[in-house]
Formats: C-alpha cells, sequence, structure tokens
C-alpha cells in the first residue's frame, strides 16, 4: 500500500493543485530522498511518515497533520506550513529558509541545526522545542509560544520578536 501511494504521489506530482485530498492518509509512508517540491499536501496526515532527505521546497502543507514525522535534513525552503501540527516531528538539519510556519504547532519538535532563516513563525507554538546551533537570522517571531525553548548556540540576528532574546 505504501508504494501505491509513494507512486501515486510521483505521478500526480506535475498537477500540484490536485495531487491529495485532506482526507488522504499518508500516515507512515516512507517517502525518503524523494523529489515533490512544489505539490499541494494541504490537510495531509502525514503522521509518523519518514520524510528525511526529501525535497519539498515550495510545498503546500498547510494544516497538515505532521506529528512526530522524521523530516531531518529535508528541503522544506519556501513551504507553506501554515497551521501544520509537527508537536514531536524530527526537522534536525532541514532547510527550512523563507518557509510559512505561523501558527504551526511545533511543540516539542527537534529543529536542532535547521536553517529557519527568513522563515514567518509568528504565533507558531515551540513550547520544549530544541533549536539547538538553528540559525533563525531575520526569522518573524512574533507572538510566537517560546517557553522552554532550547536556544542554544541559536542565531537570533535580525529575528523580528515582541520577546527579550538572550545575546
Amino acid at each position: 500500500m505504501k508504494k501505491l501511494i509513494h507512486e501515486e504521489i510521483l505521478a500526480k506530482s506535475e498537477e500540484p493543485e490536485q495531487i491529495v485530498s485532506s482526507e488522504t492518509n499518508l500516515s507512515q509512508v516512507n517517502l525518503e530522498d524523494t523529489r515533490l517540491s512544489r505539490v499541494n499536501l494541504s490537510g495531509a496526515d502525514l503522521r509518523f511518515a519518514n520524510l528525511t532527505q526529501v525535497n519539498l521546497g515550495e510545498v503546500n502543507l498547510s494544516k497538515a497533520n505532521l506529528v512526530r514525522a522524521d523530516l531531518s535534513g529535508a528541503n522544506l525552503s519556501g513551504a507553506n506550513l501554515s497551521e501544520a501540527d509537527l508537536s514531536g516531528a524530527d526537522l534536525s538539519g532541514a532547510n527550512l529558509s523563507k518557509a510559512d510556519l505561523s501558527g504551526a504547532d511545533l511543540r516539542k519538535t527537534n529543529l536542532s541545526g535547521a536553517d529557519l532563516s527568513g522563515a514567518n513563525l509568528s504565533e507558531a507554538n515551540l513550547r520544549k522545542a530544541s533549536l539547538r546551533k538553528a540559525d533563525l537570522s531575520g526569522a518573524d517571531l512574533s507572538e510566537a509560544k517560546l517557553r522552554n525553548v532550547d536556544l542554544t548556540e541559536t542565531d537570533l540576528t535580525r529575528a523580528i520578536t515582541n520577546y527579550s532574546l538572550p545575546n
């Protein structure tokens, strides 16, 4: 079944507006090393999915369920992840530059070493997330929930926030 879903996604990738509906269940699917740039996965169920090293540049994942998904090393540059549930996901080393994560649930998410430069994290819930050694330069963190976030060695140069950030 996983292979069939994978082939169906790849077959439809030329028509990004028709890729999947919000009812599509892709939970636990393995798409490791797949190229899915510019597809529409809005509202998709990708819980526990293996998306390691996947190219998801400019993908629409708004309101998607990515709980505990493995997106380590993935390219999500310019992706729309607004209001997505990424709680407990692994985004370590991922490229999220200029991604829209506004209103996203990132509780307990591993963003260690991730590139979030220029990303929109306004109103995102980052409670207990690890942003150790992440690049947040120029990111918008306005109204983001930052309680118990690990910001060790994080680049916050030019980050926009309504909080006092450590130097």
